[in-house]
C-alpha cells in the first residue's frame, strides 16, 4: 500500500517503512513510528516561524521533531532532519494537551510546527492542531506542502496560517530533494489560499535559479497578489557549493525587481538589510520596520509613524498592507540557541568540536548531541563559546563525555600553539586599534559579549561594539551616527553570514558614512569561511584579525595555515573553493565514514 502522508507516494510492505523512515505499515493502517516526541518546544516570536504578515510581534509555542520527507542538499537544517535520531532520548514525549498547556501558560496565543517539517510527524501534528484549536489557539506551520490531497484536508479547517517552502516552480529543484511534480506543492497553496489560510511562500535565492524564481512569482501573483514572497539568499552549508551564493546587494537588487510582480518580497539571511521591511505598494513608504534575527528569521522591530496597529496600513497614503491581525510589541526574546534556526548552529557547533577530536561516525556525533540535550547544557554552550578559556572547556568537556580525552587534548594542544604566538606577539602593545565587527552589512553590529569580539581583544584591538547596548542574536542594527560616533579604526566583516569589503565599502559610501576604517580603507573579512565564531577554526580567525590589526607584528599566511588545520585533524588539505558556511563539515566535500555514515534519523 502507498503512504498516504505525502505525495513521495512511498509503497509501503508489511513492517516496512518509506523514504523518510517516519511512517510503517501495520496490517492495512499506516501508523506513525514515533509520535509525540519534541526536540524542543518553547515560545518564539511569529517572525521566527517566519511569518512577516501574520498577527505581527505575537508569541507562539513553536514544536519540532525530527526527520523529514525530503532530503534537500545542503539542508540548513541537516542536523536535526536527517542525523538526529527519532528514538533518541533527548526527545520530550509531551502529550498534546501538555504542549497546549504549555502554550496557554506561556501566554502564546498558538502553536507553530517549524524546523523540520511537519510531514514528517504528520498524526502527532494533527492531534495537537486539534486541540489547539479547541482552546481558541491558532495553528501554523513551516512545511514543503508535499501533501497529498488526503492529509492536506483536515489542515484546511485547522491552520491559520503557513510558511511554505517552495523548491521551484519546475521540477529540478523538487526533484533533487526527493519529490517529483512541483505542481503537487503549487496546487495546496492554491487550496489553502482558498480555504482562507493565511499564506507566505520562502525559495532559496541562488545564482542558478532566479529565472525559475521568476516563474514562482508570476504564478503566486496570479493565485494571490499581496502574497508575501521571502527569498532566502543561499547559506552555503553541508554539501552545498559556495559558488552559488549571492551578494547580499544581489538578492536585494533581485527582490525589488520581484516586487514589480509581488509587491511584498522580502530578504531574508541577510543582515542589515532593509529588504525585511514591509513597504507601501503604492507610495513605496516604510510601513513596518524589521531586522534579521539569526538565519531564516526577522525580528519586528516597529510601524512607521501614523501606521495604526489594530489594522495595518500605509502611514502616508492610507494602502491596506495587506498583514493579517493585529501588531503586539515587539517583546518575546528567544534564549541562548532557542527558537528557529540557530538551534541546528548550536548542534553544529558541538558536532564541530567532535569532528576535530576524531570522531567520523555519525551515531558518535549524536551521542554528543543527546548529551548536551540530556544535561540541559545549551545556555552553558551559548556561554561558553563567547571565550576562548570556556571554549577550551567545552572541548573537555565533550572529550570526556564521548570517551575521546586523547582527542580533546590534542585539539587543545593544537589550538593553543596556533593561539600564543599572537598573545605573546600582542603583550605590552602600546596602542590598540578601535575595532568595529559587522556581520552583512555596515549597520549590523554584532553584540560586544559574542566570541568575534573577544578575538579582537586577544589580537590587541579595543571592541567597539563591547560599549554598545545590543539586545538579540547575533545583534541588531544601528544608526549611522552611532557608527560615525563609534569612528572604528578597523572593520572586520563576519565570516559567516559574510560580505566583500568593496560590496561593505560600496554600502558605507551609499550611506555617506565617515568614519577612520572607510577613510582608510580597513575593512576585512577572513579568507576562510566560518573561521571566527563556532568551529575550532577559529583560531584561524583569530590569526587572520591579528594580521590586520597589527600587520607590523603579525604576517600569518591564513590559507597555509587552513590547510595545516585540515590536514591536523581532517588528513587532507581542502581547497578554499570547497569550504562553505558549515560550522561543522570542513569542506562540501567532506563526508563520514562509509559505513559510518548510516542515517542515523532513520534508524
Amino acid at each position: 500500500m502507498q503512504c498516504p502522508v505525502c505525495a513521495r507516494g512511498c509503497v509501503l510492505a508489511p513492517g516496512k517503512s518509506g523514504a523518510c523512515g517516519r511512517y510503517v505499515r501495520n496490517d492495512d493502517a499506516v501508523v506513525e513510528r514515533y509520535p509525540d516526541r519534541y526536540l524542543i518546544a518553547s515560545p518564539i516570536s511569529v517572525e521566527t516561524i517566519p511569518l512577516l504578515h501574520f498577527h505581527p510581534g505575537a508569541p507562539f509555542f513553536q514544536i519540532s521533531t525530527v526527520g523529514c520527507n525530503f532530503d534537500c542538499p545542503g539542508c540548513i537544517a541537516t542536523v536535526t532532519a536527517r542525523e538526529m535520531r527519532p528514538d533518541s532520548p533527548a526527545l520530550m514525549p509531551l502529550a498534546p494537551e501538555e504542549i497546549v498547556k504549555r502554550a496557554v501558560a506561556t501566554d502564546c496565543r498558538g502553536i507553530a510546527f517549524l524546523m523540520n517539517d511537519p510531514l514528517a510527524s504528520y498524526y502527532t501534528f494533527l492531534r495537537v492542531a486539534r486541540v489547539a484549536k479547541a482552546r481558541g489557539l491558532m495553528v501554523a506551520c513551516a512545511t514543503n506542502a508535499y501533501f497529498t490531497e488526503a492529509s492536506l484536508a483536515p489542515l484546511l479547517t485547522l491552520l491559520d496560517a503557513v510558511n511554505i517552502g517552495v523548491k521551484g516552480a519546475g521540477p529540478d529543484g523538487i526533484r533533487a530533494c526527493g519529490g517529483g511534480d512541483p505542481q503537487v506543492v503549487l496546487g495546496n497553496i492554491r487550496a489553502l489560499v482558498a480555504a482562507g489560510v493565511h499564506v507566505e511562500v520562502a525559495c532559496m535565492d541562488r545564482l542558478d535559479n532566479r529565472d525559475d524564481t521568476r516563474l514562482l512569482a508570476r504564478t503566486l501573483a496570479a493565485i494571490s497578489p499581496a502574497m508575501p514572497l521571502q527569498l532566502m539568499r543561499y547559506v552555503p552549508i553541508e554539501t552545498a557549493d559556495p559558488a552559488l551564493e549571492p551578494a547580499i546587494a544581489d538578492t536585494e537588487a533581485f527582490a525589488r525587481e520581484l516586487r514589480r510582480t509581488l509587491p511584498h518580497t522580502f530578504v531574508f539571511n541577510s543582515p542589515g538589510t532593509r529588504g525585511l521591511d514591509t513597504l507601501c505598494p503604492d507610495c513605496g513608504a516604510p510601513v513596518v520596520a524589521r531586522d534579521f534575527y539569526g538565519p531564516m528569521g526577522a525580528r519586528l522591530l516597529s510601524l512607521a509613524p501614523g501606521v495604526p496597529d489594530d489594522a495595518v496600513r500605509c502611514g502616508r497614503c492610507g494602502r491596506d498592507a495587506a498583514i493579517a491581525g493585529p501588531v503586539s510589541p515587539p517583546a518575546m526574546r528567544e534564549g541562548a540557541f532557542q527558537g528557529g534556526y540557530p538551534f541546528t548552529r548550536g548542534l553544529e557547533i558541538v558536532e564541530s568540536l567532535c569532528l576535530a577530536m576524531g570522531v567520523r561516525e555519525q551515531a558518535e556525533v549524536v551521542r554528543a548531541f543527546e548529551h548536551l540535550l540530556g544535561e540541559a547544557m545549551l545556555t552553558r554552550l551559548h556561554h561558553d563559546i563567547q571565550h576562548i578559556d570556556g571554549y577550551f572547556g567545552l572541548i573537555r568537556h565533550f572529550g570526556k563525555a564521548l570517551g575521546r580525552e586523547a582527542g580533546a587534548t590534542r585539539l587543545t594542544d593544537y589550538l593553543t600553539a596556533m593561539l600564543e604566538p599572537v598573545r605573546q606577539g600582542v603583550a605590552g602593545v602600546a596602542r590598540r586599534p578601535r575595532t568595529y565587527y559587522a556581520m552583512g552589512k555596515p549597520l549590523f553590529a554584532i553584540m560586544g559579549t559574542r566570541f568575534e569580539n573577544h578575538l579582537v581583544g586577544v589580537a590587541g584591538g579595543e571592541s567597539c561594539n563591547a560599549t554598545l547596548d545590543l539586545k538579540g542574536r547575533p545583534g541588531r542594527s544601528i544608526t549611522p551616527e552611532t557608527l560615525e560616533k563609534l569612528d572604528p579604526e578597523v572593520i572586520f566583516i563576519s565570516s559567516f553570514l559574510s560580505n566583500s569589503p568593496e560590496a561593505f565599502l560600496a554600502d558605507c559610501r551609499d550611506l555617506g558614512l565617515d568614519v577612520a576604517a572607510v577613510r582608510d580603507g580597513r575593512v576585512f573579512t577572513s579568507p576562510v569561511p566560518a573561521s571566527d565564531f563556532g568551529a575550532p577554526k577559529w583560531v584561524l580567525g583569530l590569526r587572520f584579525i591579528a594580521n590586520k590589526l597589527h600587520p607590523e607584528r603579525f604576517a600569518f599566511d591564513i590559507e597555509a595555515d587552513a590547510a595545516a588545520y585540515h590536514r591536523q585533524f581532517f588528513g587532507e588539505d581542502f581547497p578554499l573553493a570547497t569550504v562553505n558556511r558549515s560550522f561543522a563539515k570542513p569542506s562540501r566535500l567532506w563526508r563520514f565514514q562509509e559505513g559510518a555514515a548510516r542515517n542515523a534519523a532513520t534508524q
